[in-house]
């Protein structure tokens, strides 16, 4: 898996270095010279959308009653967190996940409450990008009814829309991870420690209690929409800067569809390329030069490298913080038998 992982992120490099000498590297750098530092706002701006997505997992955690107050600050820093490790290292999409659930645990002991809500925030994600692709095809089409690579994205968001009820209904019926539990115990044993933490048939029994609250489950993906609804504001203030305004409504198609293509193309690091591409194509389909589309493409993922690295390096703090609590501990177990040799 990492060969693949590797040579996907060779083939995205390949594509963007490609993009960059067919529109000329000098010309996006005149761009980005003539704009200006004014393009920096783009990261702190950045931390509304993710508050708002973070708003929608403390909707969930909320519900337990060990949940700590003024959670939503600590949210943030691990949404953050999360999001650096899915698009600048090389995991599959599901690598932030697991770091969200390991530093949740720093203020959630029960880790698996912590999982429960993960899981089902992940599929709320899910759905919450397929009504914000839908909307940005419903726009792109609005203006450009002819364009037929609109109408092939939006006939393959219907025709897999399937996936998302499929992953809920086996959330909710399937016993999922109970049977995941039953597969590696056979596999490695009762007495592995892996099996022994996987508590398969109470996650699954968490799941379907934040399924039982219908309510809390709409508001949340409620905020997840108005995460990527706010997030398309970079796009919008990014070409004003860079001097081509564009209306909202584009903004949100250009943002809503690029982020459609990179997910789809889950298995390039990072959307390392991928990403460039689909923002030139949608930018271009709505007026945008094509110097000025790949201008914007590499701000995105300029304000992505420079939110998401002190976030890794944050992340990487906290690690040694607490791995040097754990090592100045005092070790009784081993103190025991030290202390037996020396008298003998």
């Amino acid at each position: 898996m990492k060969r693949t992982a590797w040579l996907a992120a060779f083939a995205g490099l390949f594509v963007l270095i490609g993009l960059v000498a067919v529109q000329g590297a000098g010309d996006v750098l005149a761009i980005l010279s003539q704009a200006g530092w004014v393009l920096l706002w783009l990261v702190p701006l950045h931390f509304v959308p993710l508050a708002l997505d973070a708003k929608a997992w403390n909707m969930l955690l909320v519900r337990t009653a060990s949940a700590p107050r003024n959670l939503l600050p600590f949210l943030v820093w691990i949404a953050a967190v999360r999001e650096a490790v899915n698009r600048l290292l090389p995991t599959v999409s599901i690598g932030g996940e697991l770091v969200g659930i390991r530093l949740a645990k720093l203020r959630f002991p029960d880790s698996v409450v912590v999982t429960a809500t993960i899981v089902v925030e992940v599929l709320l994600t899910v759905v919450a990008q397929y009504i914000f692709a839908a909307g940005g095809v419903v726009l792109m089409l609005a203006a450009h009814p002819e364009l037929s690579q609109v109408w092939s994205i939006g006939t393959a968001l219907v025709l897999s829309l399937p996936l998302p009820f499929a992953f809920a209904w086996l959330l909710h019926s399937g016993r999922v991870f109970e049977r995941l539990h039953g597969f590696a115990s056979r596999l490695l044993g009762e007495a592995s420690q892996l099996v022994a933490r996987m508590e398969g048939v109470r996650l699954d029994g968490e799941i379907r209690r934040l399924f039982g609250a219908p309510r809390v489950l709409g508001v949340a993906l409620a905020w997840q929409l108005c995460g990527f609804v706010v997030g398309s504001l970079e796009t919008w203030f990014a070409l004003m800067v860079l001097g081509h305004p564009i209306s909202l409504g584009a903004a949100v198609a250009v943002e809503s569809l690029s982020q459609a293509i990179r997910n789809v193309i889950f298995i390039v690091p990072g959307g390392l390329g991928v990403q460039e591409a689909a923002v030139m194509l949608f930018a271009r389909l709505v007026g945008v030069e094509g110097d000025i589309a790949l201008t914007l493409a590499l701000v995105k993922r300029m304000r992505e490298i420079l939110f998401g690295i002190p976030a890794l390096l944050s992340w990487q703090w906290v690690e040694a913080s607490t791995l040097r609590s754990t090592l100045g501990r005092p070790n009784q177990p081993v103190a025991a038998p030290l202390s037996s040799r020396t008298e003998t």
